[in-house]
């Protein structure tokens, strides 16, 4: 018996000792975890939203970010209202209650960027009034919200048609397709614009020198000359100003200016009486009769000149028959001769013979 009151003692310390290390666990799992609410008194409260958005029961409900509850269910509601499509039910601690008017907006929110982690959060409103347990915290309108997210998908699928042909154009570069992609890969191309950046340095050379164009740059006295000669035009283009000189006295003097528009005048008369037909030269542009007469006498000209051209008549014989050629030609010769005898002896030719009978 005594031992078996030994067993029974040790099992009975054992049980104990497991209770307290059970109780140990769950106040650190309690502590650890933050959720006082077990021993603080909590009201219930609803939210109605279009879109759950990954809400779960257990998820923290903060009021301007701070921790005030939990989530207890997420669930539909049955309704077709639009925004009222899912019901959230959810607890707040009492002593957080007073910290909800009744104009405090609810909404689904994120703790970062992409969304993993989800709250209910309250934004803390402004009225006098306190929101009283049971009721329903209204719920941001995300109708507009959720139009952008829908544009924002949008956008994303038109990147990724614009990426996917960006990988496309890259593809394509680097096997060396297109022009850009020769330029990367065909080394023909690269030693060609090698090559144009070598002239191009040459020809930088060439102007930094004094050779070539690179004087016009660099010499000095070209520069004087170059200087020099703009101060002539400056002078000249003075002295224009001033009257000097001709063309100065025609820019300025109003006399020479009159006499040039009263020339032209007289030659815008002259031409209006060309136009009208009056004097001969009027005549000969406007006259049909002068026309024709100026026709009629070409015409024969040219009969005329047909007929020395075919050998008819004294010129065109002359000109085409050969035999009156050097007939003439002969003539003309033996009167030379006989000019050249007369100035070499012209007593021959002037002796005057008297006989007497």
């Amino acid at each position: 018996m005594p031992a078996k009151e030994k067993v029974s003692l040790s099992q009975l310390k054992v049980g104990i000792l497991s209770i307290v290390a059970l109780a140990c666990i769950t106040l650190i799992v309690f502590l650890l975890t933050g959720n006082a609410s077990w021993f603080k008194k909590q009201i219930e409260l609803h939210m109605y939203t279009s879109d759950a958005a990954g809400l779960t029961p257990g998820a923290p409900v903060r009021i301007n970010g701070i921790q005030a509850g939990t989530v207890r269910r997420v669930e539909l509601s049955g309704e077709t209202n639009p925004q009222r499509v899912i019901r959230v039910d959810f607890v707040v601690d009492q002593d957080m209650q007073k910290q909800i008017p009744v104009d405090s907006i609810s909404s689904v929110a994120s703790d970062n960027l992409l969304g993993s982690t989800k709250f209910l959060q309250i934004n803390k409103g402004t009225r006098p009034d306190i929101i009283q347990a049971g009721a329903t915290v209204k719920s941001a309108d995300t109708r507009q919200f959720d139009a952008l997210i829908q544009q924002g998908y949008n956008v994303l699928d038109a990147m990724q048609l614009i990426l996917g042909k960006v990988q496309d154009i890259v593809a394509a570069v680097e096997v060396g397709k297109g022009t850009i992609g020769k330029l990367l890969v065909d080394e023909t191309l690269y030693n060609s614009l090698q090559a144009t950046v070598n002239q191009v340095q040459v020809l930088a050379a060439t102007l930094n020198s004094k050779r070539g164009i690179g004087r016009i740059i660099n010499d000095e006295a070209f520069y004087n000359q170059v200087q020099s000669i703009l101060g002539r035009f400056d002078q000249i283009t003075a002295d224009l100003q001033a009257g000097k000189g001709t063309a100065g006295m025609l820019l300025k003097d109003p006399k020479i200016a009159n006499d040039l528009d009263s020339s032209l005048d007289q030659i815008n008369t002259i031409l209006t009486k060309i136009n009208n037909g009056q004097g001969s030269i009027g005549k000969l542009i406007n006259d049909p009769k002068m026309a024709n007469q100026l026709s009629e006498a070409v015409t024969k000209l040219n009969v005329t000149l047909d007929k020395v051209n075919s050998g008819q008549g004294t010129i065109g014989q002359l000109l085409v028959n050969p035999q009156l050629y050097e007939s003439t030609n002969g003539t003309t010769r033996e009167l030379h001769d006989l000019l050249r005898d007369f100035r070499a002896n012209p007593k021959k030719f002037l002796t005057i013979k008297l006989k007497l009978f």
